[in-house]
Formats: C-alpha cells, sequence, structure tokens
C-alpha cells in the first residue's frame, strides 16, 4: 500500500515536469518565465513579434561603381595560415559582405550588395549598417506591404563608419499617403544576459527570416573599432542580416545586428554580435541634422595597463588608461595631463579599462570643461580640460601605438627582474592590437624587440626612429626574445 502510494506521487511529479518545464513557474493559472521582468510568456509571443514587427524590416541592396573592396573593413583581418607563436585556428571575425560575397582583398568588380534595416519612423526613416552602404550609387529598400513588396528609392542621410551606424530614408512615392510602420527603439542598458531576443532580416537573401535566442553577453569588444561595446547573442544571424533589428519580447528594438564569428561556410555558429541601440539613439540627432558625428577630442595615445605596467608604475591594480603620449597644442596638453599619467576619472565617470576612455571622451560635447584625475608618481591629481571637436583626420585614442599595432616600452631594471629578462636593453612589447600585422606574424605581449631590421634595438628612441621609416605594402624582420629562446619574425606592414 505504501509502495503504491510513494509509486503515485511520483509519478505525479513526473507529470508535473513534463507538463510545466524547469525555469516556468504556475501562479494563479498563468505560466511565467523566470527573468528579471517576471512577466506571462505566452506561448505565442515570437508569433506576435514576427506579425507586427515584421512589415517594418526592409531589404538594404545597393549599386556602386567598380572599386576595390575592403577599403574600410572594419575589424580584425583574418590570416590565411597562423604565424609564429600563433594557434591552428585563423581569428573568424568577419564582416558579412566579406564572406557573403567571397571577396578578395583589392579585387576590383561593381560592387552589388544585400542586407538589411529597419524603419524608425512615420516619415520612413531607416537604421542600418554603414558598412551595408558604404560606396553606394544608389540604395534601394524593399518594404513587405500587405504582402506585397514594394520596392523603394532611398537617400542617405548620414553614416558615421565609426560606430558602423547609417540613417537613410525612403523617397516617398505619390500614392503614398500614410505613414510607413516603424518599431520602437528600447533601451539597451537594462538588457540582461539570458534575456530572449528576436532577430528578423534577410539572411542570405531569404526576406523576413525570424530566429530567436538569448542575450549571452554585454560589452563584447571584438577590435572592430574605438567604440566597441556589442552584444553577443545566440539568435541565428547571417550574411544579409547586417543593419536588421535585434527585438526584446515587449517588441523594442535592443540593438542592430552587425557581426558574426562564421564557421568554415559562413554560416552561422551561435555567436553573433549586435550595436547596442543606445549607441544609435545617442547619434541619431547628429545624423539627422549633419550627417556625420560631433565628438570630443582629449589629443592622447593611450594604451591598456598591463599587470607588469601597474607593478612597474607603482599602482596597486590595473584599472584606467595609461597616457603614452600627448599631442603638443592639444585639450590634455593645455590641461597638464603629462604622458605616464594614468586616467582613472573623467567628467566624474570611471575609466575602468583603456576602452572605456574613447567612449566618454567622444560623448562628451566639444567646449565642455571637465575634471579628469590621474594617477602621476602613486599621487592622485585632479585636472581641468576643454574638449575640442575631434576632426576626421584625428582619432580619438591610438589603441595601437604604430602602424604594426604593436605598444612597446623601455625596459628599466626593476621590470627586468619582475619579469626575469636577461638586461634592460630591447624594448618590451607590453601589448598587441588583435587582427593587425604583428599579431598576425605571431609577435606576443611580453615579448622582447632586440632588432628590427638586422639593427639593434636598444631603447624606444631606436625603436621610433627605425619605425619612422617603414612603409606600408613593406615587410620589417624582428628579432625577438622569447623565454629562453630567440626567433626572427618577418611582418608585413598592412
Amino acid at each position: 500500500m505504501f509502495r503504491s502510494f510513494v509509486h503515485r506521487i511520483c509519478l505525479t511529479a513526473l507529470l508535473f515536469v513534463f507538463i510545466f518545464p524547469i525555469g516556468l513557474v504556475v501562479s494563479s493559472g498563468n505560466i511565467f518565465a523566470l527573468s528579471s521582468h517576471t512577466q506571462p510568456l505566452a506561448s505565442n509571443i515570437f508569433v506576435d513579434i514576427a506579425k507586427k514587427q515584421n512589415p517594418a524590416v526592409v531589404n538594404v541592396s545597393i549599386k556602386a561603381k567598380s572599386e576595390p573592396t575592403h577599403k574600410n573593413f572594419r575589424g580584425p583581418r583574418p590570416s590565411p595560415r597562423p604565424g609564429p607563436g600563433q594557434g591552428g585556428s585563423p581569428d573568424r571575425f568577419r564582416d558579412f559582405y566579406d564572406r557573403f560575397f567571397g571577396e578578395k582583398p583589392n579585387q576590383k568588380r561593381p560592387k552589388q550588395g544585400m542586407g538589411s534595416g529597419f524603419v524608425i519612423d512615420k516619415e520612413g526613416h531607416i537604421l542600418t549598417n554603414s558598412h551595408v552602404i558604404e560606396g553606394a550609387d544608389e540604395i534601394v529598400v524593399i518594404l513587405d506591404v500587405d504582402g506585397n513588396e514594394k520596392e523603394y528609392i532611398a537617400t542617405l542621410i548620414g553614416s558615421d563608419p565609426k560606430t558602423d551606424i547609417a540613417l537613410i530614408k525612403i523617397n516617398r512615392k505619390p500614392e503614398d499617403t500614410q505613414g510607413f510602420p516603424f518599431l520602437k527603439l528600447g533601451r539597451s542598458e537594462n538588457l540582461e544576459v539570458g534575456e530572449w531576443v528576436v532577430a528578423i532580416g534577410n539572411p542570405f537573401g531569404l526576406s523576413h527570416t525570424v530566429t530567436v535566442g538569448v542575450v549571452s553577453a554585454l560589452g563584447r569588444s571584438i577590435g572592430a573599432g574605438p567604440y566597441d561595446e556589442f552584444i553577443q547573442t545566440d539568435a541565428s544571424i547571417n550574411p544579409g542580416n547586417s543593419g536588421g533589428p535585434l527585438i526584446n519580447i515587449e517588441g523594442d528594438v535592443i540593438g542592430i545586428n552587425t557581426a558574426i564569428i562564421s564557421g568554415n561556410s559562413g554560416g552561422n555558429v551561435g555567436i553573433g554580435f549586435a550595436i547596442p541601440i543606445d549607441i544609435a539613439k545617442g547619434i541619431l540627432i547628429d545624423l539627422k541634422e549633419r550627417g556625420a558625428v560631433t565628438r570630443g577630442w582629449l589629443g592622447v595615445m593611450i594604451q591598456k595597463i598591463t599587470p607588469e605596467l601597474a607593478k612597474s608604475f607603482g599602482l596597486s591594480q590595473s584599472e584606467g588608461a595609461l597616457v603614452g603620449d600627448v599631442i603638443a597644442g592639444g585639450p590634455a596638453f593645455k590641461g597638464g595631463i603629462k604622458r605616464g599619467d594614468v586616467i582613472v576619472l573623467f567628467n566624474g565617470q570611471p575609466v575602468k579599462d583603456m576602452e572605456d576612455l574613447p567612449k566618454i571622451v567622444a560623448a562628451t560635447h566639444p567646449n565642455t570643461v571637465v575634471e579628469v584625475e590621474v594617477i602621476r608618481d602613486g599621487s592622485h591629481k585632479k585636472l581641468r580640460v576643454k574638449i575640442e571637436l575631434l576632426q576626421d583626420a584625428q582619432e580619438t585614442v591610438v589603441a595601437q601605438a604604430d602602424p604594426l599595432g604593436l605598444q612597446v616600452q623601455d625596459i628599466n631594471e626593476e621590470l627586468a627582474k619582475s619579469l626575469q629578462l636577461e638586461g634592460v636593453e630591447g624594448v618590451l612589447v607590453s601589448d598587441v592590437t588583435a587582427g593587425n600585422a604583428a599579431g598576425e606574424a605571431g609577435i606576443r605581449r611580453g615579448d622582447v624587440i632586440s632588432e628590427m631590421n638586422r639593427t639593434p634595438v636598444k631603447n624606444m628612441q631606436d625603436y621610433q626612429n627605425l619605425l619612422a621609416s617603414v612603409t606600408k605594402g613593406s615587410s620589417v624582420l624582428f628579432l625577438i626574445k622569447r623565454g629562453g629562446s630567440t626567433i626572427y619574425i618577418a611582418v608585413k606592414v598592412q
């Protein structure tokens, strides 16, 4: 009797788990998802999103004259084979169109691209990626109107390659008396890892494809530019999704699908990246009114603080941005910032890593006087700096201190002792920018450069003098000390 009673209890428990899987809670007759929103997750919620949001998602295609491809490629370029010191698998970050059309560097042919975009107001403004419309002589968008495709010519309003965001606008036709369907822009700052998201776009030309996944990570930097802060998702996105919306379960746009890590086939492997919609909202007014983005300029060259550098500069932690150089006559120079300062606070915002500073500075309006807190010789010092306008020829920061993508420094006795180096001659590689020439050739952080092109390098001055003679397309032969061995590495300047 007891055994039969136990069996009935177990069977009831199994049926409960089968009907209501782990992760769902029954309350007052409703099924709730265990999330920060604690709202009902209806079985047809993704159907509703697809029906309501699909009409505002458009196909974007361009026509352009023959030109060299990859002129403004954003992000690391995969190497055909690993160099010395690299693993057996090349970096798989790809621009969508690189993988979709199989383009090769410097190949010339008429450019015809295809991507996605989404309407953001009834007037017909569309957000998409800058690389989708780059070099276009004509932009064509296709809307789904009551189940029928309708083609329009669009005008480029503004583009910002640094964030890979572009704003275009549909040219209305005489019969268009009503407003266009559009999507509501949400708030990406409130996103949490694990939230449901929906991607809509035109992968491989398959219009209005809907895929579902979750937010896998936030604040990802993939080496695509100075303002990287991507949303990572496992929602299936592929070539052609670029520029399309990433939508939360409330139907709001929280990101612009932009990049993927792809497999050998060029398709999705479960890792995609979207630009947070808050970044787009922050530059929309500039794009509408000026066609370009106004950014603040500080005028410093900065680098990441490694544990070795932190110890060398007497820092208790590796937070902040180390000033490698100050542009003469620039805002930082006028405000008293010096080489060797560590910027830890800018206009009230903490600078926890090197990547934080360019984003904060860029968002600061020119002519604004800000307080900058630095650590200098172990002491905190507050300075007042008047931010200036970033010109097209200026970079917000120099993440790579030279055309090879290397950050190097002199070796003092303390550093040589802590790193167990043989002496103080040569320069220490403190960081390597992913995807640049030196990194692809196999130079690593911690290497000591003792020669360049068979010429001894004893210090930073020698290195800078030799670097000045480097030209694009040439090769540089490095003699590298690594551990107890010495190797040569040839680096072709990109």
